[in-house]
């Protein structure tokens, strides 16, 4: 049985936003008062030595995900100095990714170049829509000049791998509309677009005061032409809503679908570590306030993932991949039998869900479009 650790990537949370838009459900806190960078730093890197050393780390980074909130407002010297904290606690691998999210709005966007020169390698841009209704009724604080202008600056500064963030069924939102947005990101030339539905999360003021959205049926026709239009120029789907030319793939959200180690710090942070195959994977969350994170010196919460649990947390990842799987993947990630696995795949192929080629698994178009229930099958 294999029992080789699976690769490692690093997620890093800044909570932080302009102000906390309407359908977003992530940790994220409206700014009220200067961000107090230097501490919050201090707390990341402090946080990183508390799991490096609890899980005894000897690994090298594969990628580097700064998420949110919105990075982007922070300081470049504060990136500088998170990143040298980083690297001298942990070695990166050569090729390692290093992503920031950033909002296209003027201000952030002046600071491109400063973040490329840091080691920052790819970018993700919070687009959401080229359309201003759109923007203005998501409470987006860009609009759609800014955008474009977010885009150039990305290219000026240097990013060679940019990706855009797009939305679609949207409040109100036509098809026509929906194509003209995907069609102007396309023309803009980036390497990776993520498309993703509008859907109505708990604990959001959409949730609680509900918008008007397109119907099942038109979101589902928005997706099959964009698809279209994205083939038409040259981008792979690789996973359910992520799209790139020239295997542009984003490492980090990959090292996630296959089921891989991450570790993450900052407030609200999930991780998961391979400790040993199978009988040691672990679960971390840390804690979502930021004034808490900030004031608790071990901010942790860790879970152990029970041997019984891992067919279903294999499955909800890699069954968002295009490729699919083996059970000889599944025997590398997991540390498990494949019989654990291969049980409750046949029924899933009768039922058109799922096809089987070779011993590789990977879901049809109905699978895709009904994971939910085919994820069902593999609750213990």
């Amino acid at each position: 049985m294999p029992n080789t650790l699976p690769p490692l990537s690093l997620y890093v949370h800044i909570p932080w936003c302009i102000q906390k838009c309407p359908y977003c459900d992530f940790n994220s806190h409206a700014v009220k008062e200067p961000i107090p960078e230097a501490r919050y730093i201090q707390a990341l890197l402090n946080d990183l030595q508390r799991d490096m050393t609890t899980f005894s780390i000897n690994r090298s980074l594969s990628s580097i995900f700064i998420g949110g909130g919105t990075p982007s407002l922070l300081s470049p010297q504060a990136i500088s100095d998170l990143l040298a904290g980083i690297s001298t606690q942990i070695s990166l691998l050569p090729d390692v990714e290093i992503t920031l999210e950033a909002n296209p709005s003027t201000v952030e966007a002046n600071k491109f170049a400063e973040f490329n020169s840091l080691g920052i390698n790819r970018l993700s841009i919070g687009i959401q829509s080229f359309n201003d209704t759109y923007l203005q009724k998501l409470g987006r604080v860009h609009d759609a000049k800014q955008a474009f202008l977010a885009v150039e600056r990305a290219y000026s500064a240097g990013f060679s791998n940019v990706n855009l963030d797009l939305m679609f069924g949207l409040p109100t939102q036509t098809l026509a509309e929906s194509q003209a947005d995907i069609q102007t990101a396309i023309d803009l030339d980036p390497q990776h677009l993520s498309f993703y539905q509008l859907t109505l999360e708990p604990n959001t003021y959409f949730h609680r005061y509900p918008p008007s959205l397109p119907d099942d049926q038109i979101s589902f026709i928005m997706q099959t032409n964009a698809q279209q239009q994205l083939a038409a120029r040259g981008f792979e789907q690789y996973e359910i809503s992520a799209y790139s030319k020239n295997n542009a793939c984003c490492k980090h959200n990959l090292n996630y679908w296959q089921f891989g180690d991450y570790l993450g710090i900052g407030a609200g942070a999930h991780g998961k570590i391979s400790c040993a195959l199978p009988n040691n994977i672990v679960r971390t969350v840390k804690l979502r306030s930021p004034a808490h994170y900030l004031a608790t010196q071990d901010n942790r919460t860790i879970t152990p993932v029970q041997p019984h649990e891992l067919p279903l947390e294999f499955m909800m990842n890699h069954a968002r991949l295009k490729q699919g799987f083996s059970l000889k993947t599944y025997e590398y990630a997991t540390g498990l039998e494949a019989s654990t696995l291969k049980t409750t795949l046949s029924p899933l192929i009768t039922e058109g869900l799922l096809v089987e080629k070779k011993g590789h698994y990977r879901c049809t178009e109905q699978g895709w479009n009904f994971l939910d229930c085919l994820l069902e099958k593999f609750i213990p």
